[in-house]
């Protein structure tokens, strides 16, 4: 029995994951606000999920009626964070495109939803808890 491993909790997994290294690109842009020519990174997750999620992705999906079916569309895979650079702006002088005022308020956006992600694993968490053990304990 894997309580753990449905789809819902696989979202967040993702979602924690690419907060994580969000954290990792925001910080590393920071580091690099004076460094000539340095070009700023961003981390996508949340665009793609909401893409698989609606099913406009233009593929098809089918419903299985027994185990034994054949999956056809979206299994419940959930994206990988992507790294994208932005090589087409010019901040400073120096050629550098990191604005540290964007970027604090990306850096306290990422804290935001990570401490939200994290809620709310800790809420199925603890209601797969009390349906397992029972409401009354």
């Amino acid at each position: 029995m894997n309580l753990l491993n449905d789809v819902g909790f696989r979202r967040l997994e993702g979602a924690i994951n690419a907060s994580n290294l969000r954290q990792q690109v925001i910080t590393n842009n920071i580091a690099n606000a004076d460094t000539p020519y340095f070009k700023r990174s961003d981390v996508s997750f949340e665009n793609m999920l909401q893409t698989q999620m609606d099913g406009t992705d233009g593929s098809i999906h089918g419903t299985t009626t027994n185990p034994r079916h054949f999956q056809i569309g979206s299994t419940g895979d959930v994206p990988q964070a992507m790294i994208t650079s932005d090589n087409s702006t010019v901040m400073n002088n120096n050629l550098n495109n990191v604005d540290m005022d964007s970027e604090m308020t990306s850096l306290a956006e990422n804290q935001l939803r990570y401490n939200a992600y994290i809620e709310q694993v800790n809420h199925q968490i603890k209601m797969m808890r009390t349906a397992i053990q029972g409401g009354g304990a």
